[in-house]
């Protein structure tokens, strides 16, 4: 069997927290992965068997291995994801929310998307705004505009 380029080398303390973390499972699906390969790996596992008793793909586990290697236990975190930043955040949303709750403008029977995101913008809660993403805002609401309620609170 060929050396592997990153080795892992548990500390026992390192070991016990692994393992902890391995039989109680309250941890985030991909944590304890990561958990479970390193676990393999400290064993002396290669990177095919420790695929085929955790699962995960061996690009999966060598990329685990190097991130152990290189930051310890940083490896089971999460390493931000690229994206756009939101164009809304909680407290705009929630200005959205009492406006959309709000008469509508202008002699119109009620609120359309496209004129509530027009007035973010214009209230200044963000540069830009599309209908898109204020249907987004709205769908986690409990609001419901064929009632009398304002929606914003249970009845």
């Amino acid at each position: 069997m060929p050396t592997k380029k990153y080795q892992v080398e548990l500390t026992a303390v390192a070991y016990q927290r692994l393992d902890q973390m391995r039989r109680r499972g309250t941890q985030g699906a991909r944590k304890l992965i990561r958990a479970r390969i390193l676990l393999k790996a400290a064993a002396g596992l290669s990177d095919e068997e420790s695929a085929q008793e955790v699962d995960p793909w061996v690009p999966t586990i060598e990329r685990t291995r190097k991130r152990f290697a290189t930051g310890r236990l940083a490896a089971l975190e999460e390493r931000p994801r690229p994206g756009r930043k939101r164009c809304l955040e909680v407290p705009g949303e929630a200005r959205l929310i009492a406006e959309a709750c709000s008469p509508a403008p202008g002699g119109r029977g009620q609120w359309t998307l496209q004129l509530l995101a027009e007035r973010a913008v214009e209230l200044g809660l963000a540069e830009r705004c599309s209908a898109d993403t204020v249907g987004r805002v709205l769908k986690k609401t409990r609001s419901s505009h064929g009632s009398n309620s304002s929606g914003v609170f249970p009845r």
